[in-house]
């Protein structure tokens, strides 16, 4: 093995196991909106996951300090340009949160979260909320996936087998897709977790927030920084698809709003050049944690909330 690929292979693992262990979204352990309704100017609640709290993006702040949610997160942005008050704005969003999150404490590294819905009032009048990709496990599948592309890497880039895809076959089998699964339920979690915001909180408008394009839809440019074979850089950003198809349904049948931040950020994935992208890398070029937004990202999802909620530009 020369010098070179083996600083390479350090690097990866170094950082796949920062994505998991540190902050990534799995566990510690067209926006919408009806028309001729006006802004609303708060009281506003924010509930996520990480790819809604900001990990590592200045400044941290918020408790428990194990969130890692960023003072310049998309609902810190989306608060400032409504002109909100420090009382009528809450962000209890937290790095590793899942659908039960919502309902119940989360433990981190460092603290307890309160379960996110006890944020929730009948004083509140918005709600966003950006949650779904723990519950599919979508770190550890990019892990998984970066290290099958390593040795891809390694063995001839499909040379000698013809799978461009060699991550994908740990979770397909026939008509069995593992990832698909666990949308699906993660969307029948979400529908109980709408539910319960309305009953917290009838008069709010409420949104359901999407994910932003973590990967390229061809699975092109990925080779340097992620090490991913094609077909799984294509197999992964199908999922997030997915994903967002499933929060999109559930959005709508639940009577909310939802927040599209995928097409605004096409172009400005992880894989594309660091001038422009919103997603950082595995090792990352501007301050946020692996494969999460950065603060342009964070800046742009609040654009596309502010869109949503019809807030003058």
């Amino acid at each position: 093995m020369t010098n070179h690929l083996r600083t390479v292979l350090i690097g990866v693992f170094l950082a796949c196991a920062t994505l998991v262990a540190a902050v990534g979204i799995a566990r510690h352990h067209s926006g919408t909106d009806p028309a001729g309704v006006a802004t609303p100017r708060g009281p506003y609640v924010a509930l996520g996951d990480s790819y809604t709290a900001g990990p590592r993006i200045p400044d941290r702040t918020g408790a428990p300090a194990g969130c890692d949610r960023s003072d310049h997160d998309y609902p810190a942005l989306v608060a400032e340009r409504l002109g909100l008050r420090a009382a009528d704005f809450r962000d209890v969003s937290c790095s590793g949160a899942t659908v039960a999150d919502l309902t119940t404490p989360q433990s981190t590294d460092n603290g307890t979260n309160p379960a996110q819905l006890s944020a929730l009032s009948a004083g509140t009048r918005l709600v966003t909320l950006g949650i779904g990709g723990n519950d599919i496990g979508f770190a550890s599948l990019v892990t998984t996936c970066v290290k099958a592309g390593v040795f891809y890497d390694m063995t001839g880039r499909g040379k000698y087998t013809g799978d461009d895809a060699p991550c994908r076959a740990k979770y397909v089998s026939g008509d069995t897709d593992d990832v698909r699964r666990k949308i699906d339920t993660a969307g029948e979690r979400l529908s109980e977790a709408l539910a319960e915001v309305t009953r917290r909180a009838p008069k709010a408008r409420v949104y359901v927030v999407g994910y932003p394009a973590i990967l390229p839809a061809q699975g092109t440019g990925c080779a340097d920084d992620l090490t991913l074979a094609p077909g799984d850089a294509t197999y992964l950003h199908d999922k997030e698809q997915q994903l967002n198809a499933a929060l999109r349904k559930q959005a709508q049948d639940a009577g909310a709003g939802y927040v599209d931040t995928y097409e605004p950020s096409v172009g400005r994935d992880a894989c594309s050049g660091g001038d422009t992208r919103w997603i950082e890398p595995l090792l990352p070029n501007l301050p946020a944690a692996p494969m999460h937004p950065n603060e342009r990202g964070a800046r742009g999802m609040a654009d596309a909330v502010l869109r949503a909620v019809g807030a003058p530009r």
